[in-house]
């Protein structure tokens, strides 16, 4: 599993005084471009292959108020990936600083080919980094299937992927 830390800063926290429900989305961001980045994967190898990760979805799920003034930890997890590595699901938990899980964030996403704009398939060095990293029990492989389950999308606009 990966962690990464976070100091809280004062644009991270909403009119309630505490962590901002948007601070959560860009802490879940960064830690899984700061994964990829120890992996090798940068903005180098994204231009050489004209290629990045997009977001299908990312659900949030707050357990415990995040104040500031004490470091939080944010990890990521592998929880699925299909067979040929196009579509991705990572499960984020944040912590604060007494080890407590005070969230969770679920995201799926896929890879697209920045020239045409369509999902492609990641080439081996992302795959084989992706798959380096431990798998947790519930791990599954993904098909093209999964990536609808929660969608409501109308079904004329439901096309190009």
């Amino acid at each position: 599993m990966y962690r990464k830390e976070f100091e809280i800063r004062w644009s991270d926290v909403d009119a309630n005084r505490h962590l901002a429900n948007s601070a959560y989305l860009n802490y879940t961001s960064h830690t899984r471009i700061a994964f990829l980045l120890e992996l090798g994967l940068n903005q180098k190898s994204f231009t050489r292959l004209q290629m990045g990760p997009v977001a299908f979805y990312e659900h949030l799920y707050y357990f415990k108020e995040v104040l500031p003034g004490r470091p939080i930890q944010v990890s990521m997890e592998v929880v699925g990936m299909s067979e040929d590595g196009k579509f991705f699901e990572f499960k984020h938990d944040f912590y604060n600083h007494q080890g407590e899980n005070v969230a969770r964030s679920e995201m799926m996403g896929a890879w697209m080919d920045l020239k045409t704009r369509r999902l492609t398939v990641p080439p081996k060095e992302f795959i084989d980094a992706l798959n380096a990293m431990d798998k947790q029990s519930g791990f599954r492989v993904l098909t093209k299937a999964d990536t609808r389950k929660l969608a409501r999308v109308p079904k004329h606009l439901n096309s190009g992927f």
